[in-house]
């Protein structure tokens, strides 16, 4: 494997990264601070659902920024790939939790995958 499919490898592994620890860590300091229940998350209220929903779009953007940013060469194609990534993920979490979330969290979340991307990509 030459150099630049491994720094590739690494932009958007530490994209991802960096998204699920900010995406995490503000699930948890909501939850701790009883803002949002994640054990009752399917009955919490439209406007808290709606900031989960905007911290995630905003969280995945800076993710592709940083992708963008540490990508070798064609910094749009990586945060795209980044984008179909978080597609896919989000539509199998949305399978799993269904019972878990309301839906139109879950429908969502699988669509601003690929926009949160798009926009994390033009930042550069």
């Amino acid at each position: 494997m030459n150099k630049t499919v491994l720094k590739s490898i690494g932009a958007i592994l530490a994209g991802f990264i960096l998204v699920a620890v900010l995406s995490s860590g503000t699930d948890f300091l909501l939850d701790k601070s009883g803002i949002l229940s994640m054990e009752h998350f399917k009955q919490a209220s439209f406007l808290i659902v709606c900031l989960v929903i905007a911290y995630r779009f905003t969280f995945n953007v800076i993710g592709c920024y940083l992708i963008a940013k540490l990508a070798p060469t064609n910094p749009m194609k990586h945060v795209m790939i980044m984008g179909v990534i978080g597609t896919i993920l989000s539509l199998l979490g949305s399978i799993a939790m269904w019972h878990k979330a309301p839906a139109f969290y879950s429908i969502a979340i699988i669509l601003i995958s690929l926009p949160s991307a798009w926009l994390g990509g033009n930042y550069i």
